[in-house]
């Protein structure tokens, strides 16, 4: 569908009352549009989990302007359906389709920190880039806290 109004007049449609009982969430399925505004914005938001997270964000239910009690899952499940041709992805659906780049994989614990200046986890976290620990973090504390001054 073109645009959230159009969700939510078929929610009122479908379930009752008028499409301002419904536009809040259907704004919100589709509120990644507007940083892309390609297709593939429902990534974000058009799958199972994130028919859950509504359920979350906007509560189990709502109740209509006719009064009538509807499942926020059953209104997530609907706008899914009519932007996914008639099914409900999974999240895995959306991501496995994503073509990494390089730049996605190479995480790394920045070694540029000063031990000195640092909090102990990030010294940790430099021995252990630099491979001088292979020790957890509460055990290299332990063998590297000096002895405090008489």
């Amino acid at each position: 569908m073109a645009h959230p109004y159009h969700h939510a007049e078929s929610s009122a449609r479908k379930y009752g009352g008028v499409p301002a009982d419904y536009i809040a969430i259907h704004d919100w399925f589709d509120a990644s549009k507007a940083h892309f505004a390609l297709p593939t914005h429902r990534a974000l938001r058009h799958h199972t989990a994130g028919i859950f997270e509504a359920e979350r964000v906007f509560g189990a239910t709502i109740t209509n302007s006719a009064g009538r009690v509807i499942p926020v899952r059953w209104i997530g499940e609907q706008h899914v359906k009519e932007d996914c041709n008639g099914i409900i992805p999974s999240m895995a659906d959306w991501m496995g389709r994503i073509t990494p780049a390089p730049w996605m994989g190479h995480g790394q614990v920045s070694a540029d920190r000063d031990p000195l200046t640092d909090d102990p986890a990030n010294a940790w976290r430099c021995a252990v880039f630099e491979g001088r620990t292979v020790l957890g973090l509460a055990d290299w504390i332990e063998n590297n806290t000096l002895p405090a001054a008489a």
